[in-house]
């Protein structure tokens, strides 16, 4: 077997943090006069938290008030709503254990990132982590996708991106990876389906047989 990149993203693929994004937005827009419903507000997951919130506000001053409320609710609670979903440790190790290079690819902050990974004990588990603050454009362009591959030392043909958004989708497609659709985050599979997943995955464990199969047919 040689090496692949396996890249991942974070909420709603890695960890179920989802109540806690959603609890995190709602505390910020409290008093505000404009706010999204929990829907519009999960189509955005897999974006900057500045650029969610930047589309509802009228003044771009607003913004940092909002981030504020929403970080004090999200630092407030983030122990207490974060789990790992099943079958990710397992199949990060045999992974590993493969001899494959782990990255993750994230929206979220550096601080929350390192916190949420120690939390659930991933703080070790990868050998590349590109967060928020490392490129200047974000998912759903390729830039986030890109700058893994180089820290991995690995082409964008022998790499695979496990997204649960269809941000996550359109990153790894410009890109030039493959990509996987995780089913058990936010997004349905109608929603998914427009970005064209290399595959699909209705648990974390079925990651292991698309990977040996990817490398035996590369």
């Amino acid at each position: 077997m040689s090496r692949l990149a396996i890249l991942f993203d974070l909420d709603g693929t890695l960890i179920d943090s989802i109540d806690l994004l959603l609890q995190s937005m709602e505390a910020a827009f409290a008093d505000h006069p404009r706010r999204p419903t929990r829907a519009q507000w999960v189509a955005g997951i897999g974006t900057p938290l500045r650029t969610q919130l930047g589309e509802w506000c009228d003044h771009p001053e607003d913004v940092n008030g909002l981030v504020d409320r929403y970080r004090t609710y999200q630092d407030a609670h983030l122990e207490q709503m974060t789990t790992m979903y099943p079958d990710v440790a397992e199949t990060i190790a045999w992974a590993r254990a493969a001899g494959h290079a782990i990255g993750l690819v994230t929206s979220k902050g550096r601080i929350m990132t390192g916190r949420s990974l120690r939390h659930v004990g991933l703080h070790e588990a990868f050998d590349a982590i590109v967060t928020y603050e490392e490129t200047a454009r974000h998912k759903p362009m390729p830039d986030p996708v890109l700058l893994a591959l180089e820290r991995l030392g690995i082409a964008a043909e022998r790499a695979i991106f496990v997204g649960d958004s269809p941000h996550d989708m359109g990153s790894g497609r410009a890109a030039g990876v493959r990509t996987a659709a995780a089913q058990w985050g936010p997004f349905s599979r109608d929603e998914l389906a427009p970005s064209t997943p290399t595959y699909w995955l209705t648990r974390m464990a079925e990651l292991t047989d698309v990977i040996t199969e990817f490398d035996r047919t590369d």
